[in-house]
């Protein structure tokens, strides 16, 4: 297998040939979704993380736009993941969740005294299973009740976000029809994984998920908060800043 190395494009960088491949990719992964559909949510997102193989084959792929918003009179940041997706043949290596943990850094080192978010709607187990390797605390969880004030935040860009699509009773967002969702085989539950709590606990709260429903999840991203690898990589992040960063993104 080769091995895969990442690459960060901002939206001023994106490509229309670059994109059909990103698409091509997603549609062998998901269904629910065309052409014009994805083209549209790219164009909303900052900037892409891209795996590339020694051929510079596109390999996997993550999206992400950044949200300033108020939030108890004070100024604060969300990063919202978009559409997410790593060829099955290099499933299990781990250089999407540190190069994102990596820029999640260079974004928190452009404005480090604002609080910073990880906003994220999830439609398939695996990336749920992804959260505890993360962060020590994320919501929502088997391990501990949402608190109220996290809870209302959740909610809040929930709704900036995809508006009456969201269903506070629940905490899913559904589309009148879906928008994405994992395609054939790739939405089953592998053997034995039902009964593992974090498994149990998002299928208990989104039984749909292979229609397109999704779970809406947040956590802060802080150093305290994140666990070993992905805090290795934020610190990295933040430590490797780029000053021109912010002009990119915007």
């Amino acid at each position: 297998m080769n091995k895969l190395t990442d690459r960060v494009i901002f939206k001023s960088d994106f490509c229309e040939a670059q994109c059909r491949q990103m698409y091509d990719l997603y549609q062998n992964y998901y269904g629910g979704t065309n052409w014009s559909l994805f083209r549209e949510d790219l164009a909303r997102k900052h900037c892409a993380i891209l795996l590339l193989d020694r051929s510079q084959v596109l390999r996997g792929f993550t999206t992400l736009e950044i949200i300033d918003f108020e939030w108890e009179n004070q100024p604060r940041r969300a990063l919202f993941s978009g559409d997410t997706i790593i060829d099955r043949p290099y499933w299990g290596e781990q250089i999407l969740p540190l190069a994102w943990c990596r820029l999640a850094g260079q974004i928190k080192a452009e404005l480090p005294q604002l609080p910073l978010y990880w906003f994220l709607i999830v439609k398939g187990y695996r990336t749920y299973r992804y959260l505890p390797v993360f962060a020590k605390s994320f919501y929502p969880t088997w391990r501990s009740p949402t608190p109220d004030a996290m809870r209302d935040l959740m909610d809040y860009l929930a709704i900036l976000k995809f508006g009456d699509n969201y269903r506070r009773e629940t905490g899913l967002v559904q589309f009148p029809a879906s928008r994405g969702h994992l395609s054939g085989i790739w939405a089953e539950i592998k053997p034995g994984y039902r009964q593992k709590p974090d498994v149990r606990y998002f299928l208990e709260r989104n039984p749909n998920y292979d229609r397109g429903d999704e779970l809406v999840c947040l956590m802060e991203l802080t150093e305290e908060n994140m666990r070993s690898h992905a805090k290795r990589g934020f610190l990295e992040g933040m430590k490797s800043a780029d000053p021109y960063l912010k002009t990119s993104v915007f």
